[in-house]
């Protein structure tokens, strides 16, 4: 049984989250022990962990839980990770993480195993579906399909929803089961770089807008996300109309708490 941050560490650290006020006055700290994990596809791993604190745990789909993953000196290291799903009766969570490289996120999601224990935080999260839309479409890479899943498995079953995602290549798809009307497109990369944005913002260029007030959901690459969100204000979309977030930037590691660095 290991921890991913010693005890001894934690209480050592200077943690501008040690107190859950202000935006995080409505989450709850989560001591989370790992109860098992599998390669679910060769770029995505899923990794159940249970909690006491899980009893009476609620979220929105679309929304994440924060886990202290390392620390640098006395800095928490954090990374956030979309609540793919929850089972109340046997308080188990799944989280679905990219496989991409060698952060500290990635090494403990590859190091992990069952009994390992993990400090976590949630629900954190402002995205999810907008009830009052006449129809959704979901754009982004393969960070962002956890939460594009939840949140479309969310949806009724009168709802009308249009997945775009890209992903390295045709053994990365996953299937999406959901009570809602979809339709889901793949764009493989094929050895192009992750963070290109041409294959997503040409897409956005040529999906179909249907008539009425929808919704879109542009999750992934910082880049990416801007150049999509620009296209389709170009088309016609407002701001009320999109919810851009970045899960990360190419070439730039996450900040402590777990979103993309700012550029200087």
């Amino acid at each position: 049984m290991t921890d991913a941050v010693p005890q001894a560490v934690v209480a050592a650290l200077d943690d501008p989250f040690a107190q859950l006020t202000g935006p995080l006055a409505d989450t709850r700290k989560l001591h989370f022990e790992v109860v098992s994990t599998a390669l679910l596809t060769p770029h995505m791993q899923r990794l159940q962990l249970t909690a006491a604190e899980l009893e009476g745990f609620s979220y929105r789909p679309g929304q994440d839980v924060m886990v202290l993953v390392a620390a640098d000196d006395r800095k928490p290291v954090r990374r956030r990770y979309t609540i793919r799903q929850l089972d109340p009766a046997a308080r188990v969570l799944t989280i679905d993480v990219v496989l991409h490289g060698d952060g500290p996120g990635e090494r403990w999601v590859r190091s992990a195993q069952p009994g390992d224990r993990i400090e976590g935080i949630g629900p954190r999260g402002k995205v999810f579906p907008d009830p009052a839309a006449d129809w959704h479409l979901f754009m982004g890479d393969e960070s962002a399909l956890p939460a594009m899943q939840a949140m479309t498995e969310a949806l009724p079953g009168d709802a009308d929803a249009t997945l775009v995602l890209e992903v390295p290549d045709e053994a990365d798809e996953q299937d999406v089961l959901a009570a809602a009307r979809t339709r889901v497109s793949w764009l493989h990369r094929l050895g192009r770089s992750a963070g290109d944005a041409s294959a997503l913002a040409a897409e956005a260029a040529e999906v179909e807008l249907p008539p009425g007030d929808g919704h879109a959901y542009l999750l992934g690459e910082a880049r990416v996300v801007l150049a999509m969100r620009e296209v389709l204000a170009r088309r016609g979309l407002t701001e009320e109309q999109m919810s851009p977030k970045a899960y990360w930037g190419l070439g730039r590691a996450n900040a402590g708490h777990g979103e993309p660095a700012r550029d200087n």
